[in-house]
């Protein structure tokens, strides 16, 4: 680039766009390869469960293990590892995206950022309303519904190559990263046991420590990493569940540059750079291996038929209902500009795509539901409606190409 035919303010303006872009571009590309991965170990799963190696495969999953310092050690089941410690750290990662993208990124203005908002409230709020009309005994399963699997649904995009456009995929990625952000919120809120006040305190003052290093700027990630597990520790005592600690932690940490131009020394993106891919390829293929085998036994879907109606309706019908409609009348009453290049079928579709829900359902319904039949139940309602889902939305991105 010849810097001859630009001004400084200019080329640092052209710099970030590109930066952007290929940040972009890397992370469609690691999500979809993660959402193949996942599809695969979650069909292992499945088929381990139901084999002749399924005692064995339940075995280790309620085996426990046991970390200790001096005299003290820390003992919880392999399961119970996976699910709130490693997911602590994928979620650590969820709100290090999340934030970026509300400083720098596709949230970060009004303008940008209205459109996939709205289209991710409706994709809760509908989902969510259609469950508890059906499910006034087990409201606690609303949340499971609301949930995008981001990577599965980006996997599908990716398949479908040059039929899909950068639009739509940045539209897809940034409903998810406010899907995301509304699952956190509702795991912190609804799926919390009984509070043990006194390690709020403990979690404040170590929050408190965390909120200073980012106060006076400090760009070493040891500090806040090593506060983050005091914060893990007594998030978990408190009876909030961890992996909501992983989120407050990416909060803190520092988006801060050395210049205009250049991100990647920021502590921020460092660590987000750093844990993307161990997030992408080992934390979410193992908690897919840990959390999709399900022995399948329809008598505990008819036993529990209201509940996986509720889900399997919420994640079908009422994800691209809430997306459409929600950004439809959001549009009509210029709330919110539908982007020029994505067609009003191309957002049904993309609404589809949203009930692909698969391993943020599963991991929810694990919060939601105390009975292991009727999370057996749910988890096979959610593997029927999201790979509905998914069909439904390919065969409309297909047709919409075909009349273009």
């Amino acid at each position: 680039m010849n810097n001859k035919f630009f001004g400084s303010r200019q080329l640092q303006q052209i710099l970030k766009v590109k930066e952007k872009y290929e940040f972009i571009k890397n992370f469609i590309s690691v999500e979809t390869l993660s959402g193949f991965i996942l599809f695969t170990v979650t069909v292992f799963a499945v088929i381990i469960a139901n084999s002749s190696y399924s005692d064995f495969y339940f075995d280790i999953l309620k085996s426990p293990i046991s970390i200790g310092f001096g005299e003290s050690s820390f003992s919880m089941s392999t399961l119970h590892w996976i699910n709130d410690v490693l997911m602590a750290i994928f979620f650590l990662v969820v709100g290090l995206e999340i934030k970026r993208d509300m400083l720098v990124g596709e949230l970060s203005s009004v303008k940008k950022a209205s459109f996939p908002i709205i289209a991710a409230i409706g994709g809760m709020i509908i989902p969510a309303a259609i469950y508890l009309s059906l499910n006034k005994e087990y409201p606690t399963g609303f949340g499971v519904p609301m949930a995008t699997d981001i990577a599965f649904a980006l996997g599908i995009l990716l398949l479908l190559g040059n039929r899909v456009s950068m639009s739509l995929k940045l539209f897809l990625v940034t409903l998810a990263v406010v899907d995301d952000l509304g699952a956190i919120i509702v795991v912190a809120i609804f799926y919390t046991s009984e509070i043990n006040y006194l390690f709020f305190i403990h979690a404040g003052i170590t929050y408190l420590l965390l909120l200073l290093l980012n106060y006076f700027n400090v760009k070493k990630l040891l500090p806040y990493l090593v506060l983050g597990i005091f914060l893990w520790i007594f998030v978990h005592k408190i009876g909030i569940h961890s992996t909501i600690a992983g989120v407050l932690l990416a909060f803190t940490i520092p988006l801060k540059q050395k210049n205009e131009t250049d991100t990647n020394n920021a502590p921020l993106v460092k660590l987000e750079h750093a844990l993307h891919n161990f997030s992408a390829f080992l934390i979410m293929p193992l908690f897919a291996l840990a959390n999709a085998g399900v022995i399948i036994d329809f008598s505990s879907v008819i036993e529990h038929k209201q509940i996986v109606l509720g889900v399997a309706l919420g994640l079908v019908i009422g994800k691209p209902i809430g997306i459409f409609l929600f950004t439809y009348l959001a549009n009509s009453l210029k709330i919110a500009t539908k982007p020029a290049n994505v067609t009003w079928s191309e957002i049904v579709a993309v609404g589809f795509l949203g009930g692909i829900g698969f391993t943020m359902s599963i991991f929810i319904s694990h919060l939601a539901f105390s009975d292991p039949s009727i999370v057996s139940a749910v988890k096979i309602g959610i593997f029927a409606s999201s790979i509905t889902a998914a069909i439904i939305g390919v065969i409309l991105i297909l047709s919409n190409k075909k009349r273009v």
